[in-house]
């Protein structure tokens, strides 16, 4: 396991300087994609070959926002704070129910388009056990993070969502930094509650409502889709401020323009702790 810093969420090659600091300082890098067309959405990723090889490597699910894994141990405090710690799969690697256990997915090396940083929720040895960004909601798996699998940094901000006070704060080393007063999802389709992350940043090229779009590791628990994605609920901006303190989306997260400014900066792998 390699400990590194990142920039704008990638990593320095082998012959680049490397820091030993663990404060990880990347930046969710933007990436523009086109398939966000409703409010939320993805891409199937990177598809590279799972360490392991063979034919039941390829044949498992991807561990994207587009993926299923419906075996996946569940989070078991999806309200807990972390370690701060986040991985970034140097390679794709084979996703386990347990330390040592049984297939269930491939991480890839990117979540549309954007490198993948996972957040860590539990360590046994060189085992970690990650959140997903799959359905369902609050998929965990265990990745074996010896050798050069993976790179590891540490991630000193979070993300809290109070959906009764429509409340958005955002801490660092437990300080707050910014709060904000939001838009959720309307009562028939709610904004889910968890211990979620930012999976991506896109650079938004179809709709004009918000410039950048966060797609969190949750999905709406409503709809299947959001114009022809995978249901993925993100955080986005409104043409106007008529959302704010309201619940009238369709899952996803509104946001003002500044409270965007400021989640744009956060290191991808940050986690948004839904309640």
């Amino acid at each position: 396991m390699e400990r590194t810093d990142t920039s704008r969420g990638r990593s320095e090659g082998p012959a680049g300087r490397r820091r030993s600091s663990r404060r990880m300082l990347a930046l969710a890098a933007a990436a523009t994609l086109t398939l966000l067309t409703a409010a939320c959405g993805g891409d199937s990723g990177n598809s590279a070959e799972a360490e392991g090889g063979g034919q039941q490597a390829t044949t498992l699910p991807e561990a994207t926002t587009y993926g299923k894994v419906p075996n996946a141990p569940k989070d078991p405090e999806p309200n807990a704070p972390t370690e701060g710690e986040v991985l970034h799969p140097t390679r794709e690697l084979q996703v386990h129910d347990a330390v040592g256990g049984t297939p269930i997915a491939r991480l890839p090396v990117k979540q549309i388009s954007s490198p993948t940083w996972v957040p860590v929720i539990k360590r046994e040895g060189d085992w970690a056990q990650i959140l997903l960004p799959t359905r369902p909601n609050g998929a965990t798996g265990w990745i074996d993070t010896s050798g050069d699998a993976v790179e590891s940094a540490e991630n000193d901000y979070l993300v809290n969502v109070d959906l009764k006070s429509f409340n958005l704060e955002i801490l660092k080393d437990g300080q707050q930094v910014g709060q904000w007063t939001v838009g959720i999802g309307e009562p028939e389709s709610p904004t889910p509650t968890g211990r979620a992350y930012i999976i991506a940043s896109i650079e938004e090229t179809v709709n004009d409502y918000s410039p950048i779009v966060l797609p969190l590791s949750y999905h709406s628990n409503s709809h299947e889709s959001y114009g022809g994605g995978p249901g993925t609920v993100g955080i986005h901006t409104w043409p106007d401020d008529s959302f704010v303190g309201k619940a009238n989306s369709d899952g996803c997260i509104r946001v003002t323009k500044d409270a965007l400014d400021a989640l744009a900066k956060l290191p991808l792998g940050t986690i948004v702790n839904i309640v």
